[in-house]
C-alpha cells in the first residue's frame, strides 16, 4: 500500500491531488483521486471547488509545473506561502498583490513544508511569467494561490510541490514543453513510500 511519507494518518483515498493539466500527473497518479482543473485562476477555483463539495478530502495536495529564477530545472520545491502576483489595484491606494476590501493578507500562508525540499513563496497569476525581476517570490504558476486559499477557507490541511520546469525566462515556453512531462515521476519520489 502507498502513503505519502508526511502523512501516514491520511489515506489515499482521503486525498485529493490537484493538477491543472493530465501532462503534470502522468500515468503515476492514475490510481489516486485526481482533479485536473485547467490553466488560471478563475478554473482553478471553480474545479478544485467542486471537487471539494463532492469528496470532502482530508489532505489536499496540488502538484504541478512552475518557473523559478532561483531553483533549477528539474528541482521540486515546496511552497507554503503564496502571492496572488498580478493583482495591482496601487492606483487606488492599495499595496501591490492586495485584494482590496478583503482580509486576505499579500503574503497567504498555508500548507505544510516537505523535509528536504527548498520551502518557498509562489507567485500565482493569470499570464505565463517570463521576467519576474525583483519580485517578492521565488517560484511562478498560474493557480496555486487559488488552491491554497480555498484550503485554508475550507480548514483543510494542504500540500504544494512544484517542478521547476524553467527558468520564467526567454526560453521559458520551449523548456516547459519539454519539462512538464518529467514532473510526474519526480513528485512520486519526493511524494510517496511503500508499506506493508
Amino acid at each position: 500500500m502507498m502513503l505519502i511519507k508526511q502523512f501516514p494518518d491520511i489515506s489515499l483515498a482521503d486525498t485529493l491531488f490537484v493538477f491543472a493539466l493530465e501532462a503534470e500527473a502522468g500515468e503515476v497518479f492514475s490510481e489516486v483521486r485526481t482533479v485536473f482543473t485547467g490553466i488560471g485562476k478563475v478554473n482553478a477555483a471553480i474545479a478544485l471547488t467542486r471537487a471539494i463539495q463532492q469528496q470532502r478530502p482530508k489532505l489536499i495536495v496540488n502538484l504541478g509545473s512552475a518557473g523559478s529564477q532561483r531553483h533549477g530545472k528539474g528541482e521540486v520545491v515546496c511552497c507554503t506561502r503564496f502571492v496572488q502576483r498580478d493583482m495591482d489595484v496601487t492606483p487606488l491606494g492599495f499595496a501591490r498583490y492586495e485584494t482590496p476590501l478583503s482580509n486576505i493578507p499579500v503574503l497567504l500562508e498555508h500548507g505544510q513544508a516537505i523535509p528536504g525540499l527548498p520551502v518557498e513563496i509562489c507567485g500565482s497569476g493569470d499570464s505565463f511569467e517570463v521576467n519576474h525581476g525583483d519580485a517578492p517570490y521565488d517560484v511562478v504558476d498560474m493557480e496555486a494561490y487559488v488552491f491554497a486559499l480555498i484550503a485554508r477557507e475550507e480548514g483543510i490541511p494542504f500540500v504544494c510541490l512544484k517542478y521547476i520546469s524553467d527558468d520564467a525566462g526567454s526560453d521559458a515556453a520551449g523548456d516547459w514543453a519539454v519539462q512538464v512531462h518529467l514532473a510526474a515521476e519526480a513528485f512520486k519520489r519526493v511524494l510517496f513510500t511503500q508499506v506493508g
